[in-house]
């Protein structure tokens, strides 16, 4: 028996990163160049070489034609592999298949099982593509999907890459690459287009950075991911202080520690899934350990159970209550530090994501503005953060200090 070797290209580093995860669901922010197009079209081979069925899908005719010359590059090597430049489909000995299609009408996509679906520039195809017709097509046959593109402000592929960014589902992972991590592209080249293009546009093509859109609410972001990892022995006698926002089986508990003297969070947690006593347990390990000062947790639904218990326990903590009325000076509040750069953040990944993310709705009737993720995600760290400020700039003293009519505990009482 004659076997059969295809040379197919070799993955570099970051192309082997992604191939390694077992997500089902893979979704890749990309600089220009960074090998898209290799890393897909390989993908496809190998699962019509094992008789499934892939298709390469593209935002137009002619962006589709770009991955059909990979297909069938590929497909050169293979012997008895049939080739339909009409159909753009290239049919395996075996009975597996690839066939490049283009998103123009996302009704014509509907129909076929697959096991695997490359969409490629996946920011410019219509979100009905996916939802509408793509993700029922891999149901039949459990198939896996991977999200490639550019990013293109922050639409539906933004909140897929946010999605795996979020840990939530194992299912979905997400990873950002610059151009530059692709060795194969000279530094130079990079260094040229930077000089080149306006900022936002390299930012976008080059860096693949998700810029922040006209809904966004927090800017300045990367800027002011910058907080250093420390150690309670760093904050010395400083002023430290607490946000908490509670949460339980769908919604994750997170906690922000930040020092008012050095104006930068120096401890993050976040977590779900636990019963309320263990969750206060750890808020009082965490608050013991940084020698917290001043603590304010949200008060809504279990919340204020939560904090009568943390009271009774001295520990310095008063409740928020979240309307939509309180909600939205807390948020500016936040968000006007971020622009001014007014406090650095732990470089947290989901924690940045929640900012990305994070949106403001203006009411066309009331002109007033609400705040909150994108529907299906989450904002427990943002929260955290807001509540944390909201700590930092009441006076030292908290004897008979109020938020939202819940008074804290006399100082005496909760002194460490």
């Amino acid at each position: 028996m004659t076997l059969l070797t295809i040379d197919l290209p070799a993955f570099h580093e970051g192309q082997q990163v992604v191939d390694a995860s077992r997500a089902r669901f893979k979704v890749l922010a990309c600089g220009r160049r960074w090998g898209k197009t290799r890393y897909g079209t390989h993908k496809c081979l190998r699962v019509a070489l094992a008789g499934g069925r892939a298709w390469w899908v593209a935002p137009s005719y002619k962006v589709a034609a770009v991955g059909w010359r990979g297909v069938k590059g590929l497909a050169r090597q293979i012997p008895g592999a049939e080739k339909s430049e009409t159909q753009r489909l290239v049919t395996m000995p075996g009975g597996g298949s690839v066939q490049v299609r283009s998103a123009d009408e996302p009704d014509s996509l509907r129909g076929e099982g697959l096991d695997l679906v490359i969409i490629d520039e996946a920011a410019f195809v219509q979100e009905e593509a996916w939802t509408g017709a793509l993700r029922p097509a891999l149901s039949d046959r459990i198939g896996s999907a991977v999200f490639i593109s550019t990013p293109r402000g922050r639409n539906w592929f933004f909140h897929l890459w946010n999605r795996g960014q979020s840990g939530d589902d194992p299912d979905w992972h997400s990873w950002r690459f610059p151009t530059s991590s692709n060795p194969f592209i000279s530094p130079d080249e990079i260094e040229a287009a930077r000089q080149e293009l306006p900022e936002d546009v390299f930012a976008q093509e080059y860096l693949a950075e998700f810029l922040e859109g006209s809904g966004a609410v927090f800017r300045n972001i990367i800027a002011c991911l910058t907080a250093p990892a420390c150690n309670p022995d760093d904050h010395a006698g400083h002023r430290t202080v607490m946000g908490a926002d509670w949460g339980k089986q769908a919604d994750f508990t997170a906690l922000s520690v930040g020092c008012v003297d050095c104006r930068q969070e120096v401890a993050l947690d976040r977590f779900n899934q636990i019963d309320y006593i263990f969750q206060r347990g750890r808020l009082e390990a965490l608050a013991q350990e940084w020698r917290v000062q001043a603590i304010v947790a949200e008060a809504n639904a279990m919340g204020e159970p939560v904090i009568e218990e943390l009271q009774r326990s001295g520990l310095p903590v008063a409740g928020f209550m979240t309307t939509a009325t309180s909600k939205p000076p807390l948020i500016e509040n936040m968000a006007l530090a971020s622009e001014r750069g007014e406090w650095a953040w732990l470089p947290d990944r989901v924690a940045r994501a929640e900012l990305e993310a994070y949106t403001r709705i203006v009411s066309p009737t009331t002109g007033r503005s609400s705040y909150s993720a994108p529907s299906g995600q989450h904002d427990d760290t943002v929260m955290a953060r807001a509540l944390m400020l909201r700590a930092a700039m009441r006076p030292t003293r908290l004897v008979d200090f109020v938020i939202d009519e819940v008074t804290f505990p006399e100082e005496e009482r909760f002194g460490w």
